[in-house]
């Protein structure tokens, strides 16, 4: 892991006491699904979904596999998802940039494919799909709802042994304001705080 995001996690692991306390029995289940997994040594897969995959459930994907890589948790897989398909928004990425990762487009196109590099071979493919895409788990896997809407109009994810209502505010309505890089970032900061938090329960 870079040394820049090293640091990032390691400020925000000294910050859980101020994670709401509503927030932490939702963050603690996702744990024990963890913990269970990894108790039967079976692959340890997590989707993230959001409606348009493009800012919160991206974001819920790159955090929580940094942050099973900073407490060395392994067999972790994380993806993405929504209920339609877009782009990874340019302002999360740019958001994660000022952090340290480094991001490139392997493709050009509406839809580019992503690598986000988090430290030597640690990296992250990220592009827009939908949650039921032929990359995304069809069985054994929790599914981390991001947003209200997808929550509601999901009522069923099929294949999930777990399905876990974990949702932020949306920085898009934010976009094109003064504020725009300040609620990337601190949504950003935010899901990077709870992953890590899910990740340092796990034994």
């Amino acid at each position: 892991m870079t040394l820049a995001i090293k640091k990032f996690c390691q400020q925000l692991t000294n910050e859980f006491d101020r994670l709401p306390s509503e927030r932490l029995n939702t963050l603690q289940s996702l744990s024990d699904y963890i913990q269970s997994q990894k108790d039967q040594h079976k692959a340890i897969q997590l989707l993230f979904v959001c409606t348009h995959n493009s800012r919160r459930s991206h974001l819920g994907q790159i955090w929580a596999a940094v942050a099973a890589n900073f407490y060395t948790i392994a067999s972790v897989k994380t993806f993405s998802g929504g209920t339609q398909a877009t782009c990874f928004n340019e302002n999360a990425i740019a958001a994660l940039q000022t952090i340290g990762f480094e991001i490139n487009a392997k493709t050009q196109s509406d839809n580019p494919i992503y690598q986000v590099k988090f430290g030597e071979q640690l990296t992250v493919e990220c592009f827009s799909k939908c949650y039921d895409d032929p990359l995304n788990p069809k069985e054994t896997f929790a599914a981390i709802m991001t947003c209200s809407d997808a929550d509601q109009n999901c009522p069923v994810i099929f294949g999930a042994d777990k399905r876990i209502s974990l949702r932020y505010d949306d920085p898009k309505v934010f976009d094109g304001t003064a504020q725009q890089q300040e609620k990337y970032l601190e949504r950003s900061a935010q899901i990077a705080k709870e992953m890590l938090f899910v990740f340092s329960q796990i034994k």
